[in-house]
């Protein structure tokens, strides 16, 4: 470059060359139009051309290419008014937007949000949006690196070249951003992140990418997420009443990919579509109120079920792209039918392609080990103190309550969150500025997650699955709980599945274990999880866990429903447990539903729906779920005969119900049971019945109780208890 040539006033060779081996810190200081007094001068990188053309609306410009650098061309243009490129060489060519003209996409508002760490919507503004920008349609990329030296994107538009798209900084916020002409939905990406000390990281998908390619596969692809039609109107309206504590909540937990198969299509997953037909159909029919999804969130593994993600914002498109998950979603509200999540702000994989150090440093996870890896899972931890990284976390919540109307969030593993010590011998964990064991921003995080998600969204509901006796859990933020709706109660489901699982004989010595969890059941409001977890690894399916022959083994597990069903708290079942599945869980098959159609299974299958109506239909049954004087024990001490009976009430015009278990493989005739009303009491329901594969042994249609005091009730009525059965009985009159 000659020095007399009007271009070395605004490019140095220097500058040419590192912008040619894309190695400039910031391009659009170079590249793009430049008013030089009164002309305006153009400088373009194109390093596939041989020949480069800009034509303006008053004609064409010959661009020049610089004669120690021939990728990187100028000339002056006739005015500073729209052009478009159009590239020459070896007998092809190709005409294109210079994505250097185009002014920044992100406002100052945004920007300094993003970088107070206070921008709830961050999705808006992050991540890769199909816009029309100064007129031009395109894709507008913008992804957090503070730390980076450089940020390009990469993909199919420009061949992966780290050179072609290199991003504008944003400020101190720490973004970048470009808008690339012409790249629309269905184009794949990544991010070439250059480090603070110059070393190229591995090609990153996008933290807030909205698809992604199959797995293996690991890049991001463009999704336009807007302009969805929702018609959900009547349930949105409504929802509140179906999330509350006093609602009937029955939940579904299903992993989509092994719910059912299509063997004439090669044995591949539902699609959210075929789902939103099938699997919403059938949980209606079912009753259950709610379906709860294994993380749908983006990730690698498949043996992870999905709680080791990589695309928080990404639907996984195993099932399809994002808009028919809406289908999906908007189909069970049609039904009635709540949606909930399982959401994991708790750890991510260490995937090269994933958050790890994903600027050059350790940037979402803490740097030392010792609070930053789970070695439970082989994990990172987010560093929750860090401002952005909480504000992405939490962000992610309101993304999938507001874009998708899912209505409700169950967070995984919140007790590794909880404490700094999860898992970790002594000196593995560092202590809190206290010198404690509690880790005091992840507990910050879970409750300005709760306050805001509670606060901007009608009518949702979130749920900890939380297995210590953290206090406070879902009680309000502002009297210094968690701020959760609901817990799951790990402790009852221990305790009764461990004692369910015991030989008759030996229950005796383990009658405590079904009525401890009475102690403490309205500490916090519960739901009862029988979840993928107690199906896996070795433990075997219900069925299979339930001891003696096969025909007591159905029985248990009957009279083991029964008994949840009547107790106080939600209700959550697993997939396949519905209808005794003989077999353990695989998430590489699908439910047996060939034994679904079998007598004995369809009997527990039908018992199911029994209960979920059942359960609907009594408000004794739901409406005091999580309070105390909606519960009051008959008889919990009849160890010896391992019998328990309660009463459930409701709200003061509400009838009561009767549950009574019968844990041995004894039939119990007229054994006399406390009520706390005379009159005539309706069998509603006995896990016995005929209908369900039991002997059909019962009480008749109902009893009459008379006014006999017994077990401090007022009333009393001779009761048949059938072996291994469960029997509820109604007031009428």
């Amino acid at each position: 470059m000659k020095a007399e040539e009007p271009i070395a006033k605004i490019l140095s060779a220097e500058a040419a060359r590192r912008i040619a081996d894309g190695t400039h810190d910031d391009p659009f200081a170079v590249l793009g139009p430049h008013r030089v007094g009164t002309a305006t001068w153009l400088i373009v990188h194109d390093p596939g051309a041989e020949r480069l053309v800009a034509e303006t609306p008053t004609g064409t410009v010959e661009l020049k290419p610089l004669l120690q650098v021939p990728t990187v061309f100028h000339g002056a243009l006739p005015d500073a008014s729209a052009y478009r490129l159009h590239g020459y060489a070896k007998g092809r060519d190709w005409s294109y937007d210079d994505p250097y003209r185009f002014g920044p996409v992100i406002g100052e508002m945004d920007e300094y949000l993003i970088g107070e760490g206070t921008h709830r919507r961050l999705w808006t503004v992050l991540g890769a949006h199909v816009i029309t920008h100064e007129g031009v349609a395109g894709t507008h990329f913008a992804v957090w690196a503070p730390n980076a030296r450089r940020v390009s994107v990469v993909g199919d538009f420009n061949w992966w070249d780290g050179r072609r798209h290199v991003m504008r900084r944003r400020g101190a916020s720490g973004v970048w951003e470009i808008f690339i002409p012409d790249v629309g939905e269905g184009a794949r990406y990544k991010y070439r992140i250059v480090g603070p000390d110059g070393t190229v990281q591995p090609l990153k998908a996008d933290p807030v990418g909205f698809g992604a390619e199959h797995p293996p596969e690991t890049a991001s692809v463009v999704r336009d997420i807007s302009g969805y039609g929702w018609h959900d109107n009547p349930w949105m309206a409504e929802r509140a009443g179906r999330n509350s504590r006093n609602a009937p909540i029955s939940i579904y937990e299903v992993h989509l990919g092994s719910w059912k198969r299509r063997h004439e299509d090669g044995g591949r997953s539902l699609s959210y579509r075929e789902a939103a037909s099938e699997l919403v159909d059938y949980v209606f029919d079912m009753g259950f109120t709610h379906i709860e999804f294994l993380p749908l969130s983006e990730h690698p593994f498949d043996g992870s079920w999905g709680y080791q993600p990589v695309g928080l914002y990404a639907p996984t498109v195993r099932h399809g792209p994002p808009h028919e998950f809406r289908d999906l979603v908007e189909a069970a509200h049609e039904k009635g039918i709540g949606i909930v999540l399982d959401w994991v702000p708790g750890h991510f994989p260490a995937d090269a392609h994933g958050l790890a150090r994903f600027d050059g440093t350790a940037l979402y996870e803490h740097a030392d080990p010792r609070e930053g890896y789970h070695p439970d899972w082989n994990t990172l931890i987010y560093n929750y103190g860090r401002s952005e990284v909480a504000n992405y976390i939490i962000s992610n919540a309101l993304y999938w309550l507001e874009e998708y109307h899912v209505d409700g969030l169950r967070v995984d593993a919140v007790a590794s969150m909880l404490y700094r010590d999860y898992s970790r011998r002594e000196g593995e964990w560092i202590p809190n500025v206290h010198g404690g064991r509690e880790n005091l921003e992840a507990i910050a995080l879970l409750q300005r997650m709760n306050a805001i998600v509670y606060g901007e969204v009608d009518g949702i509901m979130t749920a900890a699955e939380e297995s210590t006796s953290f206090p406070g859990v879902s009680r309000p933020v502002d009297t210094g709980g968690l701020g959760f709706g609901y817990k799951w109660n790990m402790g009852w489901m221990n305790d009764t599945l461990d004692y369910v699982g015991r030989e008759p004989v030996h229950r005796r010595y383990h009658h405590h274990q079904m009525t401890f969890g009475l102690q403490y059941a309205f500490s916090e409001n519960f739901i009862l999880p029988v979840s993928h977890d107690e199906v896996v690894h070795g433990k075997g399916s219900m069925l299979g866990r339930m001891p003696g022959n096969e025909r007591d083994r159905f029985a248990n597990l009957r009279a083991y429903y029964g008994y949840m069903w009547g107790h106080p708290g939600k209700k959550l079942l697993f997939m396949g447990s519905e209808f005794a599945q003989p077999e353990e869980w695989s998430h590489d098959g699908e439910l047996n539903w060939d034994a679904a159609a079998r007598p004995a299974h369809a009997g527990v299958q039908r018992l199911i729906r029994d209960l979920n109506t059942l359960y609907r239909a009594h408000p004794a049954l739901h409406v005091k779920d999580c309070e105390s004087d909606g519960f009051e024990w008959i008889e919990a001490n009849a160890a010896v005969e391992s019998v328990f009976a309660w009463i459930r009430r409701g709200g003061p015009d509400d009838p009561p119900v009767a549950v009574i278990c019968n844990f041995t493989p004894v039939e119990r005739r007229d054994w006399r049971c406390g009520l706390p009303l005379p009159g005539r009491w309706r069998e509603a329901l006995n896990t016995d019945a005929g209908i369900y594969g039991g002997d059909n042994r019962g009480n008749m249609g109902g009893v009459i109780a008379t006014d006999l005091p017994m077990h401090g009730q007022p009333a009393s009525a001779p009761v048949t208890l059938p072996p291994l059965s469960t029997v509820i009985l109604a007031f009428e009159a």
